[in-house]
């Protein structure tokens, strides 16, 4: 299910690719999906489905430097400058497209991953726009080797350039990831538990790329503010908000923390969901059919009607 594509404009001038996928009648509500570093929206296909089968439309955009629109050169790239303020303007563009293409239908963002981080920057300036809110894949607050991290992604952007790939920042960032699974079939393994998903991420020459310097910066800049009580304390408090992820992914552990400030912040209606045994990519997972209908019964429950 390809869904149908078109182009949205952003703040700046930049063509971005979205993609919908409507159900049969008139949509409960629009999903609005935001994906993770070094994938792409046409991955979330399936998801699609399952909502629109449920009576929900989907709309996922591709960020900047990912997707099959990006020129090659920007792959991996977000910009040059201001590029985390940048894909998250995006989303809210996005969002702006979506509510014209469906007036006075409910609006409920969910980001996987770094979709996730990019995803409460935009829920917290935007929550009034929103049904509801969903991470899936998602972390809180950064480990204190984060802070190395910062520094070692400046000294290689000093070394290689803004655009510059950095072996050992893929490393530092995805390497790591793969430790707890070892001996690893692939350099993946960390993403599911079922090797077909695997492989087919590894198949997908969008999928795994490299990223630059810069985004290696904006995204390592952006975690402490993501999941910072001044970003959670500007979210409107009775928004329904869902927090998902695998037992065993190794993205998140630290996700207790954001987990422990959103109680913190008082949100009233707060769902968590942690799935035993299960990695990353929970709606890729061998358990994907039992995460994604607990995604649509908290939809079922965050919507009006």
């Amino acid at each position: 299910m390809a869904g149908s594509e078109f182009r949205f404009i952003a703040d700046d001038g930049a063509s971005l690719l979205g993609r919908r996928w409507l159900p049969e009648g008139p949509p409960r509500a629009a999903v609005q999906i935001a994906h993770g570093l070094a994938e792409h929206s046409a991955r979330y296909a399936r998801l699609a489905a399952a909502l629109n089968a449920a009576g929900y439309a989907a709309y996922a955009s591709d960020h900047r430097g990912h997707g099959p629109a990006c020129a090659p050169a920007d792959l991996g790239h977000f910009a040059d400058r201001d590029g985390w303020a940048k894909v998250a303007g995006d989303l809210w563009t996005f969002n702006r497209r979506i509510a014209a293409e469906q007036p006075g239908v409910p609006i409920v963002f969910l980001g996987h991953s770094m979709g996730s981080f990019l995803g409460r920057t935009f829920v917290a300036a935007h929550s009034d726009a929103l049904a509801g809110a969903a991470f899936s894949g998602s972390d809180g607050k950064p480990p204190a080797i984060a802070a190395l991290g910062r520094l070692i992604a400046r000294a290689e952007c000093l070394r290689l350039g803004a655009r510059g790939q950095s072996s050992l920042l893929v490393s530092m960032m995805f390497g790591a990831f793969n430790k707890p699974f070892a001996p690893a079939r692939t350099e993946f393994d960390w993403l599911s538990r079922d090797p077909a998903e695997v492989d087919a991420y590894v198949a997908d020459p969008l999928c795994g790329l490299p990223f630059s310097t810069q985004l290696a910066i904006d995204l390592l800049d952006a975690l402490a503010g993501a999941a910072g009580l001044s970003t959670l304390s500007s979210i409107r408090r009775d928004l329904p908000i869902l927090v998902f992820s695998g037992e065993r992914d190794p993205v998140g552990a630290n996700l207790q923390s954001l987990i422990d400030a959103l109680k913190a912040t008082g949100f009233a209606r707060l769902t968590t969901r942690i799935y035993p045994g299960a990695r990353h990519e929970t709606l890729n997972e061998t358990n994907r059919d039992e995460v994604t209908r607990d995604l649509i019964a908290w939809l079922d429950g965050a919507v009006p009607g």
